[in-house]
């Protein structure tokens, strides 16, 4: 039995490891590109691995072009809307799970039915909203329109009902209100859930490209999924300084994976959990 254990973990860790490879190898490749010499002839695979090298392709990519702006740009709508996301979904899961009114019941199950509206559904009445609001073309209507997260109220009321209502009970007995509960007692028992839902939100944000795509006209307000294509089209032909855009666009997320790897799957098996 212990044998069968032993043979079945390694063939486990085997397809894992060829799993590993294949998702690393496009990574590594795309490294490679970047920085090579523009317009060098590259006759097979391998020449793209052997030397030269130079860093000359990221000088002209992060200091002639607008790349570095549309990676501001990208970070603060990131944290922006990561940051309202959670603020705004808290505070709804918090009034669902733990405060009484009428309706409350139908409420939950509006936001439940909005799992099952594909996102691409809402784009047009969305853009005629922010339309509307004279929104368009700006850092606010890139922003406003991703925070709203039915699956982030769902995860976190689901937490919320984990909390004794004793608990709750016994602090508005001690004269706490409902901002001081929220604050100090809920929001600091519902960190796991925070994080999971605040990284699921920063990376949506990061990559999203239909809604920016829509919503934005000047070239100094594109973020990164956006100007990527305006740039391959515009500067170049080549393989080699798109490699080296993409690589500007990677590095930032790939790091943060390495920094907050423990917490992306603990946020993973937390959302797979509820």
């Amino acid at each position: 039995m212990k044998n069968k254990k032993t043979a079945s973990h390694y063939t486990l860790s085997g397809i894992s490891m060829v799993a590993a490879i294949f998702f690393v190898i496009p990574i590594i490749w795309m490294l490679f590109v970047s920085l090579k010499p523009e317009g060098i002839g590259v006759s097979n695979v391998i020449g793209w691995f052997i030397p030269p090298y130079t860093i000359e392709n990221y000088n002209h990519v992060l200091f002639d072009t607008p790349v570095l702006r549309w990676l501001w740009n990208s970070l603060i709508v990131a944290l922006i809307s990561t940051a309202l996301t959670l603020f705004v979904t808290s505070l709804a899961a918090f009034a669902i799970s733990k405060m009484q009114f009428r309706y409350k019941s139908i409420i939950y199950v509006f936001f439940l039915a909005g799992l099952m509206v594909p996102g691409e559904a809402t784009i047009i009445p969305l853009y005629q909203i922010v339309k509307d609001m004279d929104l368009l073309d700006t850092y606010t209507g890139l922003i406003i329109p991703g925070i709203a997260s039915p699956l982030g109220v769902i995860i976190l009321k689901s937490f919320f009902d984990g909390v004794p209502h004793e608990l709750i009970e016994s602090a508005k007995m001690d004269g706490c209100s409902l901002v001081r509960i929220y604050l100090n007692i809920v929001l600091p028992l519902a960190k796991p859930a925070l994080a999971a839902i605040g990284i699921f939100t920063f990376i949506g944000s990061w990559n999203n490209f239909l809604w920016p795509f829509l919503a934005i006209m000047s070239e100094d307000l594109f973020t990164l999924p956006v100007g990527i294509p305006q740039f391959n089209s515009v500067y170049s032909v080549d393989y080699v300084l798109p490699m080296t855009v993409n690589a500007v666009a990677s590095i930032p997320v790939i790091i943060a994976f390495l920094i907050f790897e423990k917490q992306i799957v603990r946020g993973i098996s937390f959302t797979g959990i509820k």
